[in-house]
C-alpha cells in the first residue's frame, strides 16, 4: 500500500488524491451577483449538506495565486446566493460556466439557460432546475494560505424550490426523476446508477 505525507506533497498532488478518492461528489451550480448586479454562475463539487436544523449547506471555493473566486467575493459582499442541484439535462451547460472569464462577464451567455427571479433573495435563479435552494450567508471561513487556500462558505437555506416532477410526499425526492450528476476526478462525471438498500442497525 502506498503511503504519503500530505505535508510533502504539492497542492496539486493533494487535490488529485482527494478528488479522486472522495467520490462521487454532488455538484452545486451556484448563482451570485456583485453589488453592481453583474450575475455570476459557476459549478462547485466541494459541496454538501452540513446541518438540517438549521438547514445549511456548504461549498468550498479555491484560491489560485491569491485570487479568490468571483462566487466567493460576491457571496461575502452581498450575503446571498442560489444553489441548484446539477442534473443530467443541464450538465453540458453547467460545464460551460466553468470557463475562466472576467468577473463582469456573464457565464450564462455561453449557455441556453434563462434566469428567473428568486423568492427571498435578490440573486436570480436558473429556469428549469428541478431543485434549487435560496441561501443567505451564515459564515465564510478562510482555509489554508492566501495563495492556494480555500474559502469555506456556509449558507443557510431560506427557501426551497422543488419541481413537482421530482417531489414525493412527504418531503421526499424522486432521485430517478431528478437524475443528479456527480463529479469524479479530472473531466469525469457519473450518472445515477444502480440503487440498493441496507437497513441501519437500531440496537
Amino acid at each position: 500500500m502506498k503511503q504519503f505525507d500530505p505535508n510533502e506533497l504539492t497542492q496539486k498532488d493533494n487535490y488529485k488524491l482527494l478528488s479522486g478518492s472522495v467520490l462521487p461528489r454532488p455538484i452545486a451550480f451556484v448563482t451570485s451577483q456583485d453589488k453592481e448586479g453583474n450575475l455570476n454562475a459557476a459549478p462547485f463539487s466541494f459541496f454538501n449538506v452540513v446541518s438540517s436544523e438549521p438547514p445549511m449547506i456548504m461549498i468550498s471555493t479555491a484560491r489560485m495565486n491569491g485570487k479568490r473566486k468571483d462566487t466567493s467575493v460576491n457571496i461575502e459582499t452581498m450575503g446571498e446566493f442560489v444553489v441548484h442541484i446539477s442534473q443530467l439535462s443541464m450538465i453540458e451547460g453547467i460545464n460551460q460556466t466553468a470557463a475562466p472569464i472576467a468577473p463582469t462577464e456573464n457565464e450564462l451567455k455561453r449557455t441556453d439557460f434563462k434566469t428567473i427571479p428568486s423568492t427571498v433573495v435578490d440573486v436570480p435563479a436558473i429556469e428549469g432546475a428541478s431543485i434549487r435552494f435560496e441561501c443567505k450567508l451564515d459564515r465564510l471561513i478562510e482555509l489554508g494560505d492566501d495563495e492556494t487556500g480555500n474559502d469555506l462558505i456556509i449558507g443557510r437555506v431560506v427557501q426551497y424550490h422543488i419541481d413537482d416532477a421530482v417531489y414525493m410526499d412527504p418531503f421526499k425526492i424522486n432521485v430517478q426523476a431528478l437524475q443528479p450528476v456527480g463529479r469524479l476526478a479530472g473531466n469525469d462525471y457519473v450518472k445515477l446508477g444502480e440503487e440498493f438498500t441496507i437497513q441501519r442497525p437500531t440496537e
